[in-house]
């Protein structure tokens, strides 16, 4: 069949628009006489107990994945005679639950607020396992993190050197950091997540590193562990992040003339396909690489290899989520394409939730998979867009897939890989409620974030009624 002359390059006509591409999904769920279903729980029942838009969240592939990629990296260092340092990016998604089944899996947890860190301890995760990153850390923030004794923090700044330092010596403790570098490698990636050019918000230069890290080890109380670098986010392969590890090893060795230098942090940004037309390499293959290029790199500047810390959040919880709405209405948009006037059809769906749980394609383009989630039809396919509910032209959750033609008001609609970037990107626009969390497993599902209600809203309004004394 041909394809709609309005959908783009890489979208192909699927045989059958029912089928569920490998890859996008995450690995418990199936089609069963026509309905989806996430570990053992259907769609219908999930949509029935907890209403839409619904974030669901595959427990057992999330658990999996965190040890999968732990494993990876691990065995890659060891085979080159190091050791790996795995840390989940909790800025991707971050609940008390997550992180208690990251640091089951064996991870360490970055956080870059006082509220991340908050979650992080609330799940009980001893202090040592977290690493604290950020551009801008409050001094209250850098305050609790040395009085609690967090394993590291990311200096962004050389103003942060001498903040860190007045809090060690506030709290008699000396705090281990790390210095985050902006090494010049540009990722291939939208350019708003292309974190490591010079151009940007994040790290010092390369050429700054050896008189931040000279005044760190002046300074008592704080102990250097080593250069921290993340060159971006969806990327697909390792080319960037051996370029970096090159750049930064350099400096590494620069560094070891005056001290220790135990670990190199090469960050994260690993992604996951959100389309069928995306190709991330698999993690043992990126994990291999970028060990043996570090290997490498030590040899040839004659220094031992160090320890090695990763820092992946999407490639552990992207793909084990997905969101669960509800269609409202369908509009046919005739559109021309051509000077000559040719036209043709696109077909907008519009759902109960939108931008509000989803920003990524409204902040970065970003391109997602849609089925329908509660039946199966043989209908030809159509060209579809997913739409949000919000007064908002932009509010777009798919921008081109195809459907059945026979999609209708009613209808369950799931959109797959919505674990990482959505929650934590979420917001109350419109005065829409955030949509609960449910971590679903082995046919039983439980609410890990509790939804917001209408009054939940209005509570924090000060002159709603009821409020008024509470704000006096």
């Amino acid at each position: 069949m041909a394809g709609n002359p309005l959908a783009p390059g890489w979208l192909r006509v699927p045989a059958d628009a029912n089928t569920l591409v490998p890859g996008l999904w995450s690995r418990t769920v199936t089609r069963t006489d026509g309905e989806l279903a996430v570990g053992g729980v259907s769609v219908g029942d999930l949509a029935s107990d907890y209403g839409t838009p619904l974030y669901v969240v595959d427990e057992t592939a999330a658990r999996e994945r965190a040890a999968e990629v732990r494993r990876a990296f691990t065995e890659a260092l060891e085979r080159v005679g190091s050791t790996a340092r795995v840390y989940y990016a909790g800025k991707a998604f971050l609940s008390i639950e997550v992180a208690r089944w990251m640091v089951e899996a064996g991870l360490n947890i970055d956080v870059c607020s006082g509220g991340e860190l908050a979650v992080a301890l609330a799940a009980g995760v001893d202090p040592e396992r977290i690493g604290f990153h950020g551009n801008n850390k409050s001094l209250a923030e850098i305050d609790r993190a040395v009085s609690l004794g967090v394993g590291a923090i990311i200096i962004d700044s050389v103003q942060e050197i001498e903040r860190v330092a007045d809090a060690a010596a506030r709290h008699g403790r000396t705090q281990r950091v790390r210095v985050r570098v902006n090494s010049g490698v540009h990722a291939h990636t939208h350019a708003f997540l292309a974190t490591a050019h010079e151009d940007q918000k994040f790290g010092i230069t390369l050429g700054d590193v050896p008189a931040a890290v000279a005044r760190i080890r002046e300074l008592d109380g704080i102990a250097f562990l080593g250069l921290h670098c993340h060159i971006g986010s969806q990327i697909f392969g390792a080319d960037g992040f051996v370029e970096s590890a090159a750049r930064l090893l350099a400096v590494h060795a620069e560094l070891l003339a005056g001290g220790p230098v135990p670990e190199l942090n090469l960050g994260g940004g690993f992604g996951i396909a959100y389309t069928a037309a995306d190709d991330p390499s698999p993690i043992d293959e990126l994990a291999t690489r970028i060990a043996e290029t570090v290997a490498a790199g030590c040899a040839e500047l004659g220094i031992p290899i160090p320890v090695v810390a990763f820092e992946p959040g999407r490639s552990i919880i992207g793909s084990a989520g997905l969101t669960l709405y509800t269609a409202g209405t369908t509009k046919d948009v005739t559109v021309s394409y051509q000077d000559d006037g040719e036209t043709a059809v696109r077909r907008y769906v519009s759902v109960d939730g939108g931008m509000s749980d989803n920003a990524r394609p409204a902040l970065y383009g970003a391109d997602y998979s849609v089925r329908i989630a509660n039946r199966v039809s043989d209908a030809p396919p159509a060209l579809v867009r997913i739409a949000g509910k919000h007064c908002e032209s932009g509010d777009i959750v798919v921008e081109a897939d195809y459907l059945p033609g026979d999609v209708a008001p009613g209808d369950l609609l799931a959109v797959a890989a919505t674990g990482a970037y959505c929650w934590s990107l979420s917001s109350n626009y419109n005065y829409l409620g955030r949509p609960a969390v449910v971590a679903v497993r082995d046919g039983e599902s439980r609410v890990i974030v509790r939804g917001e209600t209408e009054a939940d809203l209005l509570a924090r309004d000060a002159a709603y009624a009821g409020n008024e004394e509470d704000n006096a």
